[in-house]
This record gives structure tokens, sequence and C-alpha cells, in this order.
């Protein structure tokens, strides 16, 4: 009986992965995703220089060989990592995303601007609070050793410890939308 449980959790999975393949194929017939392809698939377009940089850097952060293309299997990595992954992976990936400057640390002025990137992209501009006071709380709360500055370590900790923060980096990448569009082909099926 196990056996058949394990089967139908393999079909499910079978189904989802060729779905996948099939709207990154549909998406992407060459099956190297660019940047601009990228935007289209997640429905990014017309972004303000914030929002797009920030956009720029979660491909940046997809395209794990740095070839600047996103290939199918770097394509379901992130989209697994993002809706089925442990949260520490992802706090992980989410340290990776909003260290632009890649120097191991996250700066007040990187994550100002990965919080109004998020604003801009979900619609919350007009948000309580401004970016700017968002991100202060953010440092006061988890700045740890006052330096300024967010380690891997502080980000994680601090990310698990404030609701607030762990609110907004969940909404930086909300796939629903793909997400839906997949079980709707699912049941379709």
């Amino acid at each position: 009986m196990g056996n058949s449980t394990g089967s139908t959790v393999d079909d499910l999975q079978s189904v989802e992965m060729h779905l996948w393949y099939k709207k990154f194929m549909t998406e992407c017939p060459s099956g190297q995703l660019t940047l601009h392809e990228f935007k289209q698939i997640f429905g990014l377009r017309g972004l303000d220089p914030e929002a797009n940089a920030y956009i720029e850097q979660m491909f940046r952060t997809f395209d794990m060989n740095k070839d600047g293309y996103i290939d199918f299997m770097e394509y379901v990595a992130a989209l697994s990592l993002v809706m089925r992954g442990k949260m520490e992976h992802k706090l992980r990936w989410y340290f990776k995303l909003y260290d632009v400057d890649g120097n191991g640390c996250i700066d007040r002025h990187e994550l100002l601007n990965i919080i109004k990137a998020i604003r801009a992209i979900n619609g919350n501009e007009s948000q309580d609070g401004s970016a700017e006071d968002f991100t202060n709380r953010v440092f006061d709360r988890i700045d740890i050793n006052g330096d300024g500055e967010l380690s891997l370590e502080e980000f994680v900790a601090g990310a698990r410890s404030d609701e607030d923060f762990m609110e907004v980096m969940m909404k930086s990448l909300d796939l629903t939308h793909i997400v839906a569009m997949i079980d709707k082909r699912r049941h379709s099926i």
C-alpha cells in the first residue's frame, strides 16, 4: 500500500515537472531564458528603475552558472526552492538575492532598494510607513553587532524572529500566479 502512495506522489511530481517544462519551452523555445523572457514569464514589464534592478538581480541569482541565461534545470531549481524549499535554504537564497554587491553583507542601501522594489512590483508603494522607516526598523531589530551591515547569520536569525521582515521577504518573490497557472493546467489534463 505504501508503494501505491509513493507512485501517486511520483506521478504528481512528474505531471508538475512536465507542466513546468511545457511552460518553460512555450515561453522560451531555445531552452535558454533571457532576462527579457524572464520578465515576460513573470509578467514584469514597465518597472521603475529600482524594481527593474531587483528583477535583474533575481535573474542573476537564478542563473547559477552565470552564463547570462536560465536553463530549465536552473528554472526548476529556483521554482522548487521558492515554492517548496526549507526555510533555512530560502533565507540563504534571499540573503544572496539581497546582497547585490556580493560582499557577504547587506547594507542599509541594499535593503532599502530591495524594499522599494518589492513595494513597486507588488503595488504597495503607498504602504504604511516609508521604505526608509521599514529599513531602519529592520536594522534596529536585527543588526545585532550594530555595524550597519547584516551578516548572513544576523539576517537568518533576524528574519526568523521578526515577523514583519519575514512577511516582506515572502512577498518579495510571490509566485502564486505561476502556481495557480500550473494547478489549472494540471486539473485540465
